[in-house]
């Protein structure tokens, strides 16, 4: 496979990850995310939202990154396998180190269930779409 067949691969990744957080954070829990989190919609107005657009991206590309690299070291050339995997690292590090955070916080668990189920919906459906692609790309 030709590098720029992995750059489109890890863009492809990465902007599943995007979407994924515009369409939850947007349209499904934009409400109690807000209210939760005690925005001031008239301060968010103020910041540069495409700054915000592309540090996003390219964070999400690095998340995607890496779990392309974790899951071509666990062999997860299936989507079962990917998804498997992204789940499996939310288990064992983003859940207990947000949710540890939360409680010292005294921060609402429905603002970690939003924020944090995210990341593993995020996970996930990277993983499915890393093993799955993996697999055709074999």
């Amino acid at each position: 496979m030709s590098d720029e067949d992995e750059l489109c691969r890890g863009v492809c990744f990465g902007l599943a990850y995007w979407l994924l957080g515009a369409l939850w954070y947007a349209v499904l829990f934009h409400k109690p995310w807000v209210a939760l989190e005690r925005v001031d919609i008239n301060k968010a107005q103020g910041i540069n939202q495409v700054l915000l657009t592309i540090i996003t991206f390219v964070l999400n590309l690095l998340i995607a990154f890496v779990l392309a690299q974790i899951c071509i070291w666990r062999n997860a050339n299936t989507a079962a396998r990917g998804a498997a995997v992204g789940i499996l690292l939310w288990i064992g590090f983003i859940g207990p180190v947000t949710f540890t955070s939360y409680l010292y916080e005294m921060r609402p668990m429905q603002l970690f269930a939003i924020n944090e189920f995210y990341s593993l919906a995020g996970l996930f459906l990277m993983g499915l779409i890393i093993g799955a692609w993996t697999k055709n790309a074999a």
